[in-house]
């Protein structure tokens, strides 16, 4: 079993930065790749990025490449998702989950959800 509590999520204008952080408990969290998705209103939930085991591979969807970081502190059982130049389409509930599966960006391969901050981006 993996706990996971994200914060951080707040209000934030347009072209600003802001990071979401997520907490981890459980055994073996090192054990896991760590993802982040997020929620739009109105909208299927998406991935954004995952982190693999070791930390050392990162992966992102097309939309946040280049403005998004995903990293992870095994030492600490944390994940963090680092957002720069936000846009108005970031705004969701963002949700930290965790995978059995190395590279996935599938959400049927992440057994273990947090229950999501939500990040807003005003214009």
């Amino acid at each position: 079993q993996v706990q996971l509590v994200e914060s951080g999520g707040g209000l934030v204008q347009a072209g600003g930065s802001l990071r979401v952080s997520c907490a981890a408990s459980g055994r073996t969290v090192s054990s896991y790749a760590l993802g982040w998705f997020r929620q739009a209103p109105g909208k299927e939930r998406e991935f954004v990025a995952a982190v693999d085991f070791s930390g050392l591979r990162t992966f992102y969807a097309d939309s946040v490449k280049d403005r998004f970081t995903v990293s992870r502190d095994n030492a600490q059982n944390a994940v963090y998702l680092q957002m720069t130049s936000l846009k108005d389409e970031d705004t969701g509930v963002y949700y930290c989950a965790a995978a059995w599966k190395d590279g996935s960006r599938d959400q049927s391969d992440f057994a273990f959800w947090g229950q999501g901050t939500q990040v807003t981006v005003s214009s």
